[in-house]
């Protein structure tokens, strides 16, 4: 089965904060302001807000990013959605002090290439065909976004920890459930469609 992938990642994550110190927080990780949404990413209509911090082995994560995702399974099927980077700024100021600002470009491109690896395989295993049988469209999408996010989770995991053993910069990535859209009809030419779109506002 040909899959193709059309991954957009606004990941200045660990640049934009590198050069920052923990005496600026509109700079830092720990910045008292929300995080803002890409211009492509979708807003529920419930204004429901993901959670700005996490707990992972006992140190606290902030969200210092969202990521923005398209994925084609095959040329029918697909889906998009956001998916968001929580760091601990301990590690990022550790990191900073023991190995310089540059090593940040390096982890940069790691995220993002793991990160196109685990969405394709989350697509692949989940099931996005149309559900004869289903409740109504709003039910068949809960069922998707479940099974996707489960997926995700799943494939996450080993990426996430080689990367944390190699780097010692504790992150994780988690899908933000709200958001997702999927397709069933066309997915290349649905793609492409929302790429013009978009570009017609910039």
């Amino acid at each position: 089965m040909k899959a193709s992938v059309k991954f957009i990642i606004s990941i200045a994550v660990i640049v934009l904060s590198a050069c920052s110190t923990m005496k600026k927080p509109q700079d830092t990780l720990v910045s008292s302001e929300k995080p803002v949404l890409t211009e492509s990413a979708v807003v529920p209509e419930d204004n429901q807000n993901p959670p700005m911090t996490l707990t992972k082995n006992g140190k606290i994560l902030n969200l210092v990013r969202f990521m923005d995702g398209a994925v084609c399974k095959n040329d029918l099927q697909g889906a998009k959605g956001v998916f968001l980077i929580y760091a601990n700024p301990q590690d990022i100021e550790r990191i900073k002090k023991e190995q310089g600002t540059q090593i940040f470009s390096r982890f940069e491109t790691k995220i993002q290439n793991f990160s196109e690896a685990i969405l394709q395989q989350a697509i692949n295993t989940t099931n996005l065909s149309e559900d004869p049988f289903s409740l109504g469209e709003d039910v068949a999408k809960q069922k998707m976004v479940e099974q996707l996010t489960q997926n995700f989770r799943s494939a996450a995991i080993e990426p996430v920890n080689e990367f944390e053993k190699e780097t010692s910069l504790t992150i994780e990535i988690s899908a933000y459930r709200p958001s997702f859209e999927f397709f069933q009809k066309g997915c290349e030419a649905t793609l492409n469609e929302s790429e013009n779109t978009s570009a017609s506002y910039n």
